[in-house]
């Protein structure tokens, strides 16, 4: 063991538990996108008490801290952290830990994100002769509706950012994995919206009418061949409504139903073929029933992409932290995340998963459902592993 790394062992174990009580605390206070103050109150305290000049307020509840290193100039590295929790009732007895808001819960593990960014930073503070240039955390709000990375990059995030690292734990990945991909690892996330403009009437007689709720339904069906019929079997894609609403009355037919869904995909040009053709059918199967379409692109975001460079020092990092057995390669998923905006902006970075569910051992439940947990196993191996490629890039 080398003495630096000998330094980096020592403080990781330093700060393990502190990173296992701040993700509690925040699991406690999860806080919905856009409303993210208590959490964001905490990320820019703990870095202001680290030494971190703190900028709060970024592009809404986002916050930026920066820090230089002991050894003068050099790169400005980026490390990234979602804060938002989701709108689920948060369901199991056996958890170590609990949310204290009805209603709202981290099922994504954004809690944990903020933890171990939070305990890195600790970590390269305590090492801070050891490295050059400027160490920037970027704790991130609405995520989880794509609509946090934009404004804070409007608000300066990025500017003289040269690398931007991010962190996801990952249930369906074992705790103790890390999975490190070049290229696409998350594909594009577009919400859509759909009106679908009918004639109201008597429900006892829809001859006199044009119904939208059939109308709908048969755009809702149509909508699914785009992905089966259209696309190829070697691009993954989505097409997903996941919200219908039309209609006061059993005996009434409405004037109006309103459909939102989204549209995933890991190859670009895919993402705009498919946006336009949710579009097109929308409307055509509309009109054949009589009815129209208003079809509307709303808040989304482009694949998030590792470069080449990123991916080999994270990889090094992860094999430091777990050994090289436990570094694996995923398959690209079809979520999405707006850190692919930073990492866009920045032109190079790398969005890494770390395995949070002892999937060896027994099924788990997965990210945005109201079983969803994580194995806090993962916590000191995401730590490890960002502290590392941190290092590589500044020292």
């Amino acid at each position: 063991m080398t003495d630096i790394e000998g330094h980096v062992a020592a403080e990781l174990d330093r700060v393990r538990e502190e990173v296992v009580e701040t993700r509690r605390d925040i699991h406690r206070h999860p806080e919905l996108s856009l409303h993210e103050e208590r959490t964001a109150e905490v990320a820019a305290r703990r870095s202001a008490g680290l030494g971190f000049t703190v900028r709060s307020g970024v592009g809404g509840t986002g916050v930026v801290a920066d820090i230089g290193g002991g050894g003068g100039e050099g790169p400005t590295l980026m490390i990234r952290a979602d804060m938002d929790a989701l709108p689920i009732l948060e369901r199991g007895d056996d958890r170590v830990v609990t949310s204290g808001t009805d209603g709202v819960m981290h099922a994504c593990g954004h809690d944990a994100h903020v933890a171990m960014a939070l305990g890195a930073a600790a970590v390269l503070v305590a090492l801070r002769d050891t490295w050059r240039g400027r160490l920037r955390l970027c704790f991130q709000p609405a995520e989880e509706i794509a609509s946090g990375a934009a404004p804070m990059i409007e608000d300066g995030a990025l500017e003289g950012v040269d690398r931007v690292l991010g962190i996801h734990v990952w249930a369906p990945l074992q705790v103790g994995q890390v999975g490190v991909r070049e290229g696409p690892i998350f594909g594009s996330a577009d919400e859509f919206g759909i009106i679908v403009r009918g004639r109201g009437g008597h429900g006892g007689m829809p001859h006199t009418s044009i119904d939208p709720v059939v109308a709908a339904a048969h755009v809702v069906l149509a909508l699914q061949s785009i992905v089966s019929r259209e696309t190829s079997p070697f691009s993954p894609a989505v097409v997903t409504i996941g919200q219908v609403s039309g209609g006061r009355a059993f005996n009434v037919i409405a004037d109006e139903v309103r459909l939102r869904g989204t549209v995933r995909a890991i190859e670009l040009e895919e993402r705009e073929r498919l946006l336009r053709r949710v579009g097109e059918v929308a409307e055509a199967i509309a009109s054949a029933s009589g009815a129209t379409a208003e079809f509307e692109r709303m808040a989304g975001c482009p694949p998030v992409v590792s470069d080449a460079d990123s991916v080999a020092l994270v990889r090094r990092a992860a094999r430091a932290t777990v050994g090289e057995q436990n570094v694996v390669t995923p398959q690209a998923i079809t979520v999405g995340d707006d850190v692919a905006r930073l990492i866009d902006g920045a032109g190079k970075g790398c969005y890494f998963l770390v395995g949070a569910g002892d999937v060896a051992r027994h099924a788990v439940a997965p990210h945005h459902s109201a079983d969803f947990d994580i194995d806090e196993r993962c916590l000191p191996v995401g730590t490890g592993t960002l502290v590392r490629a941190a290092l590589e890039v500044l020292r």
